[in-house]
């Protein structure tokens, strides 16, 4: 999300270069280029119109400090004007309420709803050490029960029956009743959806939110909808009392206008954002990171949360260790650093929150980057372990046998090879030079959509 608008913004940063002073005349072009940036990125107009005129007022005429290059004093006005217009500050969810907690989860069909419910029960567990309970009111499919009961089971959290032909306010009731005598924190209610905001949709659920007095009740709205998700929220908030929002599908829309218009117009707060089907794709939405993010800055804090929730401890200290001490890599060091980054959101998702990564990011495929990295992993999978500490040994005839163990050929193994030995370079990089700069080395040197190197046969 936002890469258009990231390089736009990014250019007309460069353009104030080298003057001594914020001028009307020297940010003319400035703005005039934030505000198309901000319009292509589907921003809805009276939010654009409002953020350039407050920018264009706290910018004209600021002196420069020492420390600050006129790109820069703009770029930090533009950044603070972002993180207003988005929120301010992360806006946690409320436990203050005897338990269970209820939050009701609501949306259109499409949006990600129940997916949603799954990732928030996740994020519970994990970061909040959350005792979890789900249910589904979804009476109109029941297939949208069967998927959430899977997806409880993929979370670990409690799953409360429920039928098409019950009504959703007693199938709640019952639900909180359980949770209750199981001790439980919090219940997720997942609710119908609708293809359209309609009079009988919102007649239902109201009945539904004054019966069970949820705590929370959150919007899902599908990022890739642009302005319109924002319009959508706040006609679902004019008939409930919505308390926030979750944005899904953000690895998918490269505009970011609902991020940028949702709270603005309806006066409620994105609480999370998710990007991918995963169970684990969902993060706190803290409006000062997402406007470093827009702005190249990166995201280092959220990476570091990525990294302290996602990645195993003391593999990693281990890892770190041993590349230390001795220098060497092995392609089991490898296979466990392709999870690992997969497990961060890929080569992607880690690009994104690195400061000045951006534009490196445009290189990669995320789609094609994920198929690559299936496709190493097996062929490490299908060697011995002497042979992964031993590349050396890989010669025709255990090539061919690792081949035929992963479906793959031989000229893939020795392109695997090769880019293991440019790896090998980069790790020595990175415990001279820091991940950074390990990063910058791989971009070249990836397989295909995931930095232009002529990679493996697809």
């Amino acid at each position: 999300m936002f890469e258009n608008l990231s390089d736009r913004l990014a250019k007309t940063m460069k353009s104030l270069r080298g003057q001594g002073r914020l001028t009307e005349d020297n940010i003319k072009d400035a703005l005039r280029d934030v505000r198309r940036a901000l319009l292509e990125a589907d921003v809805a107009l009276p939010v654009v119109k409002g953020f350039i005129a407050k920018v264009q007022e706290r910018a004209l005429g600021q002196e420069v400090s020492l420390s600050l290059n006129p790109g820069q004093a703009f770029i930090k006005i533009v950044r603070e004007q972002l993180t207003e217009t988005m929120g301010l500050e992360v806006e946690p969810l409320n436990f203050k309420v005897e338990p269970p907690a209820v939050i009701m989860v609501a949306g259109l069909q499409g949006a990600g709803k129940t997916t949603s419910v799954a990732k928030l029960a996740r994020w519970l567990k994990e970061r909040e050490k959350k005792k979890v309970m789900v249910v589904s009111a979804d009476i109109y499919r029941p297939a949208a029960i069967k998927q959430l009961e899977t997806l409880a089971q993929q979370v670990d959290v409690k799953f409360s029956p429920s039928h098409a032909d019950e009504n959703p306010v007693e199938i709640v009731e019952r639900a909180r009743a359980e949770a209750k005598k199981q001790f439980m924190d919090v219940l997720l209610v997942d609710t119908a959806g609708r293809l359209h905001v309609d009079s009988d949709m919102m007649d239902e659920i109201k009945a539904l939110h004054q019966a069970i007095r949820p705590i929370e009740t959150l919007f899902v709205v599908d990022a890739m909808t642009g302005q319109d998700a924002a319009i959508t929220a706040r006609a679902f908030h004019d008939a409930l009392p919505l308390t926030g929002v979750i944005l899904t599908k953000t690895d998918g829309d490269a505009r970011g206008g609902a991020a940028l218009s949702i709270r603005e117009i309806t006066g409620k707060p994105i609480k999370f954002i998710g990007a991918g089907e995963k169970t684990e794709a969902l993060e706190l939405f803290h409006p000062d990171r997402m406007a470093g993010r827009i702005l190249g800055m990166g995201d280092v804090l959220s990476l570091i949360e990525d990294a302290e929730s996602k990645i195993d401890q003391k593999k990693a200290q281990a890892f770190a260790q041993k590349l230390q001490k001795t220098g060497k890599f092995d392609l089991e060091d490898f296979r466990q650093q392709l999870i690992q980054i997969q497990s961060m959101g890929g080569i992607g998702g880690l690009m994104g929150k690195l400061p000045g990564m951006g534009q490196l990011k445009g290189q990669v495929q995320e789609g094609v980057a994920e198929k690559e990295f299936k496709k190493l992993e097996a062929i490490i999978n299908s060697m011995t372990p002497n042979e992964r500490s031993h590349p050396a040994l890989l010669k025709g005839s255990r090539k061919r046998r690792i081949a035929l163990g992963s479906g793959t050929q031989v000229q893939d193994i020795n392109k695997m090879l090769k880019q293991f030995d440019q790896m090998q370079k980069m790790m020595k990089k990175m415990s001279k030079g820091g991940l950074k700069n390990m990063m910058r080395g791989m971009a070249g040197k990836l397989p295909p959509g995931m930095g232009g190197l002529g990679g493996m046969p697809k």
